[in-house]
């Protein structure tokens, strides 16, 4: 938990309360930003303005409506893969139309309050998701390292790689080998930065200086490698789709099918990454469905605009608790920083090699291939969360985004077979004088989740709470994983609430101390 605490009195005495904080952290974020924005664009098979419009609109408008005040919306790398093959398969012009689709959705699923349904997700299918997208990103970008186009799928670009590396002549070096040079040093400067930079630095992204390093020689040396290409104007990158287009979803099923799997991927990482930033600071929690009708807001405007889909980013979100942001005004201010820079200094971002940004995605990218998960899900849960973990990032790499899912979601139900006849979770509150009891009776599995949930964060943050598992019967990795991060942030506010219960319900959780 981060030790910044914030107070979050936005409610109490309004969005700039806090400017001071707010100011400085919005910069951190936008510096975070840029850089990822257009490199998401461009691993996305989009011009870079697309994702930069996205972080205008995820920071001015969704900031104002957000259920989750210090998440920061944007162009994600979650969603790079399914919009690189949607515009391979339909064309540029037809993903507007399929965003509006998609955010009337999450809209409709804010309005009907179906949130908390996305926090029953199988983490292991999230994570492996997150893992196979990450694999798809660095073998895409990989290929943009050497100024080249990636392929039309992972199993393509990763046999394509070999001839890549074969075919470098640094005795006779040119504008491949040049770009090559650039792009690993965006590499170096990320990673060496995070492993060196002094306390006093820690919110100077290395994403920026690998970029500013890489721009800089490229400049100097005026070497002949591929640059980004922005608009001479805003205005340009601002694409409204016609009359006609709104519609274009309604006779197209194939259409239709990719807005549902944008909005469910879109609002999935959203809300757990909305979770991952309520434990970083102990300030006003995330209102789920308003979160997902500010999501619902953007993602329809990103259609509007013909920009890129957006979610809720944890790593611009954690950047910005870490930066002291207080209120939602960081998030916005942050989206007018990048307005602002767009608007002026146009041709500083044309000087901006396309390696450079090839290797920050890189980085990135890998990062979401964390094998972290996956041996915790081993260790704790057992074989069957690290399979369905496994067999998601598998498909996800070698087949597609949306098969990946679903099979992963299928064999998530696996878990729910041999509890089928107490799949009900009854969920009691018993007042104990100084302390509430909480006692769960029947299969604890995802099917229950979100009723848990309501109970648990009602749960007032200074009164103890004995949480009785005596009575439950069994249960799967989805709620241990949602138990144990809430017993974590009560305990690391200061609280010590009591967990009773079978040695093997109580196994995966950290109910010791």
């Amino acid at each position: 938990m981060s030790t910044l605490s914030p107070a979050m009195g936005e409610e109490r005495s309004g969005i700039f309360s806090h400017f001071g904080r707010d100011f400085t952290a919005s910069i951190v974020v936008f510096l975070v930003a840029m850089p990822l924005c257009m490199g998401i664009a461009i691993a996305s098979g989009v011009p870079p303005e697309k994702g930069l419009v996205t972080g205008i609109i995820g920071g001015i408008v969704v900031g104002l409506l957000a259920g989750s005040p210090l998440q920061v919306s944007g162009p994600a790398a979650g969603l790079a893969v399914i919009v690189f093959e949607f515009v391979r398969e339909h064309g540029l012009e037809a993903l507007g139309p399929v965003l509006l689709l998609a955010g009337i959705l999450q809209l409709v699923a804010g309005a009907l309050k179906l949130g908390g349904l996305f926090r029953a997700i199988s983490p292991a299918v999230v994570h492996g998701m997150l893992a196979g997208i990450g694999a798809l990103i660095v073998i895409g970008q990989f290929h943009i390292l050497f100024d080249e186009r990636p392929l039309s799928s992972g199993l393509q670009n990763l046999a394509a790689m070999p001839e890549r590396i074969f075919g470098l002549d640094f005795s006779n070096a040119a504008a491949t080998e040049m770009a090559l040079l650039l792009g690993l040093l965006t590499i170096v400067v990320m990673i060496g930065w995070e492993k060196v930079r002094p306390k006093s630095m820690t919110l100077v992204p290395g994403a920026l200086l690998g970029v500013l390093a890489a721009t800089a020689i490229a400049w100097g040396l005026g070497l002949e490698v591929a640059r980004i290409e922005v608009p001479t104007s805003i205005a340009a990158a601002f694409a409204f789709p016609t009359s006609a287009a709104w519609f274009a979803p309604l006779g197209n099923p194939a259409l239709i099918v990719a807005a549902l799997a944008i909005a469910f991927i879109a609002s999935a990482e959203t809300l757990l990454s909305a979770a991952a930033v309520d434990r970083m600071h102990d300030g006003e929690r995330t209102k789920y469905d308003k979160e997902l009708r500010a999501q619902g807001v953007g993602n329809f405007l990103c259609g509007v605009f013909g920009a890129l889909p957006m979610t809720g980013v944890i790593v611009r979100s954690s950047a910005n608790v870490q930066a002291g942001a207080r209120t939602r005004l960081s998030t916005m201010l942050h989206g007018v920083w990048i307005l602002g820079f767009v608007a002026l200094l146009p041709w500083l971002l044309r000087e901006v090699p396309m390696a450079a940004l090839g290797g920050v995605l890189v980085v990135t990218g890998w990062k979401l291939v964390s094998l972290k998960h996956v041996r915790h899900l081993f260790k704790v849960h057992g074989v069957l969360p690290a399979a369905i973990w496994a067999v998601t990032f598998i498909l996800v790499v070698t087949t597609d985004l949306l098969t990946g899912v679903l099979v992963g979601l299928a064999l998530s139900v696996i878990e729910l077979l041999p509890h089928y006849k107490h799949l009900r979770l009854k969920v009691e509150e018993h007042d104990e004088g100084e302390a509430t009891r909480l006692e769960l009776n029947g299969a604890a599995t995802f099917v229950g989740l979100t009723r848990l949930n309501n109970v648990l964060e009602k749960q007032p943050p200074h009164r103890p709470v004995h949480l009785d598992l005596g009575r439950v019967k069994a249960m799967d990795h989805t709620t241990a994983e949602t138990l144990s991060e809430w017993i974590s942030r009560r305990r690391q506010g200061g609280q010590r609430d009591r967990v009773t219960g079978p040695d093997n319900i109580l196994r995966p959780l950290p109910v010791a101390g």
